[in-house]
């Protein structure tokens, strides 16, 4: 099982990144997939996720109207389009997989995570 995240890097604030999230070794069309964001010496938080058939998606406050994650099942992966970054929105960012198709903002309801990719906004 292999959740690969990438995309991340530096961004001036209002600026936009794509992350991406390739999965392999498991039946991806069938999980729930979703983001999750971590600062130092806080709690991961959660932000995007979406269902097996991308039918239904959720987000965080926080990023609500500036995100949006999408999948592609034909390729194995998962999108998340930022847009309008802020400072805040620094972090390592981590995708991670829900054996069941339905969605989850809770960390303890994913099975796979993959390694994170680290995102800076800064000016």
């Amino acid at each position: 099982v292999q959740l690969q995240a990438s995309g991340g890097g530096s961004v001036q604030p209002g600026g936009s990144l794509r992350l991406s999230c390739a999965a392999s070794g498991f039946s991806f069309d069938d999980c729930a997939i979703a983001w999750f964001r971590q600062t130092p010496g806080k709690e991961r938080e959660f932000v995007a996720t979406i269902s097996w058939k991308g039918g239904s998606t959720d987000y965080a406050d926080s990023v609500k109207g500036r995100f949006t994650i999408s999948r592609d099942n034909t390729k194995n992966t998962v999108y998340l389009q930022m847009n309008s970054l802020k400072p805040e929105d620094t972090a390592v960012y981590y995708c991670a997989a829900r054996s069941w198709g339905s969605t989850s903002t809770g960390s303890d309801a994913y099975d796979y995570w993959g390694q994170g990719t680290q995102v800076t906004v800064s000016s």
